[in-house]
């Protein structure tokens, strides 16, 4: 007899149909998963047969053949456990072809038939097409974020055959957990002094402009990237559907098991590989870092002890806001729509220019070829973070709230929204020349720096589209000024930072 029951699995971050064919028939007793299974996929069988078993259902004894279709695409993970369960039970005709009509199966079955949550849900869930699916209790808050389906839960293979078989009414769900309040501990005003960098936070946020923070230790660099997420606001439902989809997609905890309403903020360490960076290196092609912080920041500290091969890697995320992981039978497309915020010290001992400082001129040299030119191309602001005086620190007023900022930030989001786009640094070269054009004064100035060489073709859209946030803070009216675009100069030196601060000229 031959079943056909709905399921899905899930690639990079989006999840796919897969229909999951059971054949029973007669001949020697033998289990047989075909249709690209990975390694944990084709252990199933055995996950299947014990939880089977263990629920005192009967196991046939006969010739069982399971095809996960399409068979030209990889299936990985358990999350097809209960999908061939259920699917050999009703081959067998212990449960009733009419009974799993118009359902989905989801969920990873223990050998004592108890079913266990699965990362992926939410995009595996969003891939079906029947009206109602099946999933562990575990992920029922997830599943049911996708908002189109009728989600049904179960803690075990038992439950749910009991269910199919009328025997027994659909386990409750599970008590939803409130999400807990954001924190409020965290604000712009805890900064002391910092003028400018504060001011580059907020150009940062507005436009979604790259920063790169250079200074010493104990300047505050760490404690201003950790503030900047409250100057960019919740997140729409639109992108905190997708937030949540990477996160399930990565198995990462939900906030309550649910929507995640807040703006993600990464900080890998700098020991970091680059496929914890970039993402990939399973089957599953896994999102990495920078795809966990879509839609947020990803704050890179200590950006100079980064290995150079994961600086470079981030060179196309950080342009097209995605990253394309090729392996040799499938290509995926990771979001990558990251803030980036990224701090360093002037040199390895990081008290350079002062005479504190230890490094040699080889050290010295060495730490500067760990970032490269592209890579420092593509950060639109670039500051020296000097440590706070005693003055800031002990008598110096509080500074603009977070609250504050961020109203301005949104305002400023909201004129870019009427360009089409969601912050200013995703304009094409073509629209800024239509959205920002330069007064006369502004183009003599453009036209210095270009002729001294300090600016790259790239640099000059980059340095236009951080002059138009710039101007939309002030409330301008597009009109690139010269005042802006020299605001946007200082806030960008393309010399040498690390030769600048050693006084090498």
């Amino acid at each position: 007899m031959l079943a056909s029951i709905a399921s899905a699995t899930v690639r990079g971050v989006e999840g796919f149909a897969v229909t999951v064919e059971v054949h029973v028939a007669a001949g020697l007793p033998g289990f047989t998963v075909v249709g690209q299974p990975d390694a944990a996929c084709r252990e199933s069988r055995d996950r299947v047969r014990a939880a089977v078993m263990s629920c005192g259902l009967v196991w046939p004894q006969q010739r069982i053949t399971v095809n996960l279709a399409p068979s030209g695409v990889r299936k990985s993970g358990g999350g097809l456990d209960l999908a061939m369960a259920v699917g050999v039970l009703v081959a067998s005709g212990q449960i009733s072809t009419d009974a799993v009509r118009e359902r989905a199966f989801l969920g990873e079955l223990g050998l004592d038939g108890a079913l266990r949550s699965l990362a992926g849900v939410l995009p595996m869930v969003s891939a079906i097409e029947a009206p109602e699916v099946v999933v562990p209790s575990g992920n029922f808050a997830e599943a049911e974020v996708a908002g189109r389906h009728r989600v049904r839960c179960a803690g075990g293979l038992g439950a749910v055959v009991e269910a199919l078989r009328c025997e027994a009414p659909w386990p409750r769900p599970p008590d939803s957990v409130a999400a807990p309040a954001p924190a409020t501990g965290v604000d712009l005003a805890d900064v002391s002094g910092q003028f400018v960098a504060r001011r580059a936070l907020e150009i940062a946020a507005a436009g979604g402009h790259h920063l790169l923070m250079i200074g010493p230790p104990g300047g505050g660099k760490t404690m201003l990237a950790e503030r900047l997420p409250t100057l960019l606001g919740p997140l729409d439902p639109a992108a905190a559907l997708r937030a949540t989809g990477i996160h399930s997609a990565g198995g990462m905890s939900l906030s309550g098991g649910g929507l995640i309403t807040q703006r993600p903020f990464r900080a890998p360490h700098h020991s970091s590989s680059l496929v914890s960076i970039i993402g990939g290196g399973t089957s599953a092609m896994r999102p990495g870092e920078v795809s966990l912080a879509s839609e947020g920041v990803l704050f890179l500290d200590e950006l100079g002890e980064f290995p150079a091969s994961v600086l470079d890697a981030l060179r196309q995320p950080l342009e097209q806001g995605v990253v394309r992981v090729a392996r040799a039978n499938h290509t995926v497309e990771l979001p990558a729509r990251v803030l980036l915020v990224a701090a360093m010290n002037p040199c390895p001992c990081g008290f350079a220019p002062s005479p504190l400082c230890r490094c040699s001129e080889s050290s010295l040299n060495r730490y500067r070829r760990r970032v490269s030119g592209p890579i420092l191309d593509r950060l639109d602001l670039r500051i020296v973070v000097h440590p706070p005086t005693r003055e800031e620190l002990l008598d110096a007023p509080g500074g603009e709230s977070s609250a504050a900022v961020a109203s301005r930030v949104t305002a400023a989001r909201q004129r870019a929204d009427e360009r089409n786009v969601s912050t200013n640094s995703q304009l094409s070269a073509s629209a800024l020349e239509r959205f920002a054009p330069f007064d006369p004064g502004a183009r003599r100035l453009v036209e210095r720096v270009l002729d001294s060489g300090r600016l790259s073709a790239r640099g000059l859209a980059r340095l236009r589209s951080v002059a138009l946030t710039i101007d939309d803070l002030a409330g301008g009216d597009g009109l690139l000024g010269e005042t802006a675009v020299a605001e946007a100069l200082l806030l960008r030196a393309e010399v040498d930072l690390l030769h600048h601060l050693r006084g090498v000229a």
